[in-house]
């Protein structure tokens, strides 16, 4: 993540050092909550806002339809999903560009915690 133009670049490099460090010290195995949880307390530990499990109202001309609730926000800014998937799917990226319209986000990171390495992916609106 060398360049300087992408959005919200350093608080990106602490979500993703922050699930770095929680995958090493929990290694793969655990449920996604188990990983959810981890990545709150060494979120707030860097100094960050973290909203866990907020919910928002989906509406339809005007009525409530649903209620959307990501795992986690950091910083008002950018939405951190924990995940155990063999691999990122398209279902993956399209429930997070719902997610960054109904909160009005422009940044999600997906986290994926199944194996030993960590792997991500951004999702821009």
């Amino acid at each position: 993540m060398n360049d300087a133009k992408l959005i919200h670049r350093e608080l990106s490099e602490s979500i993703i050092g922050a699930a770095m460090k929680v995958l090493n010290v929990l290694k793969p195995g655990l449920s996604e909550k188990a990983y959810e949880n981890a990545m709150v307390i060494e979120l707030r530990n860097r100094g960050h806002k973290v909203s866990q499990q907020e919910r928002f109202e989906v509406r339809y001309e005007g009525q409530l339809e649903d209620t959307l609730i990501p795992d986690l926000i950091v910083d008002d800014l950018d939405i951190a999903d924990p995940k155990l998937a063999e691999d990122f799917h398209p279902s993956h990226f399209a429930q997070m560009i719902g997610c960054l319209g109904v909160t009005d986000l422009k940044l999600a990171i997906l986290l994926n915690f199944r194996y030993a390495t960590l792997t991500w992916k951004r999702v821009i609106r």
